[in-house]
This record gives structure tokens, sequence and C-alpha cells, in this order.
């Protein structure tokens, strides 16, 4: 004797092999765009978010510096922590990529510009607070670090109109008014 099949109510099996292909056609289709490069609003947005998580993690690195707290170890302290974010800002923005618009490598290049400017920066910091003995050195650590701290702001809000600037057709000055991060942050400045 053979076991009898019991055949299952619902859709018949003819059918469930094509709808089966459809199904992973479909997914595998939906993962081919996963490598596109963001929307001129999505890339601003992530430069935008970027910077301003950046200048709040360099606040809170000089906060108690700037609270009175002045000595060797606070400043080191600093240093250490706006490297960190400034290593955090280069990592966020590259891996953005390059926006979707005509000007993408132009564009690359001035964030590119701005990442290195600010790694410089860090670095005359620490290298200025490691070589600081004495309330004398101290005090010029301190002074080369407010200094280029301003001058960083200076960098990265002079990088921004700069990239608002770049292209004729205003894709990117449109991207950075509509990108919600960018709006929280020049109202913030």
């Amino acid at each position: 004797m053979t076991p009898e099949r019991t055949r299952r109510p619902g859709v018949p099996r003819k059918r469930l092999v094509p709808l089966a292909l459809v199904v992973v056609v479909g997914g595998l289709a939906a993962g081919c765009g996963a490598d596109q490069p963001p929307t001129t609003t999505e890339w601003a947005d992530g430069v935008c978010s970027a910077v301003s998580t950046w200048e709040s993690s360099l606040e809170s690195a000089v906060q108690p510096i700037a609270s009175g707290d002045v000595s060797k170890d606070s400043l080191e302290t600093a240093a250490d922590d706006a490297k960190s974010a400034t290593e955090t800002l280069k990592s966020d923005l590259e891996d953005l990529g390059k926006p979707d618009t005509q000007v993408a490598q132009q564009a690359q290049d001035q964030v590119d510009t701005l990442t290195s400017q600010l790694q410089a920066d860090v670095d005359a910091v620490k290298s200025a607070v490691e070589d600081a003995s004495g309330i004398t050195g101290i005090t010029a650590a301190v002074t080369t670090a407010t200094t280029t701290v301003a001058t960083m702001k200076t960098q990265v809000n002079a990088t921004i109109t700069s990239l608002k600037q770049l292209d004729a057709k205003g894709e990117l000055t449109t991207a950075f008014q509509q990108a919600s991060s960018c709006q929280q942050l020049t109202s913030g400045s």
C-alpha cells in the first residue's frame, strides 16, 4: 500500500514555484540599489549632522577648561577628546561618500580638505599640550587650543558656505536648506 498524498487547500503547487521565483528576484533587485549615492539632501543632512555632533563633542571637551579647570591633565583630556571627535567626524564624512550631483567630486574634495585641516589643527593642539610645562607652558597651550578651536569652527563654516555655492544649479544650496540637520546647525550657530 502506498501512503495517500494529502492535498492542502490553497495555492496549487504549480503556482508556488513562479511566486517564489518572483519573491527571490524581487529581493535581489531591491538589494542592487544599496550602493546608490545619497541624494543631495541626504548628503547635506549627513554633513550637517556629523558637524553638529562634532561641535557638541568639541564643546564638551573644552567645557572643564572653560569652567576654570586649567591643568596639564585637563588639557590633555580635552585634546584627546577633541582628537577623538575629529576622527569621528572624518569617519562619518567619509562614510557619506559623494553627493548625487554633477559637482560630486568637487564637494568630496572640499570635505576631504576640511577633514585634513581639522586633523592638522587637532594635532597642533595636542602637540602644544604635550609640550606644555609649568604655568607659562599651560597658559600658552590654552591660548593655542582656544585659537585653534575658533579656527576649526571657522573652517567648518567656510566649507559649508563653499559647498552651498559650489554648483550653478543650486542643488547643494537647496539640499542644505532642506536638510533638517542643517537647519538645526544654522539656528544653533
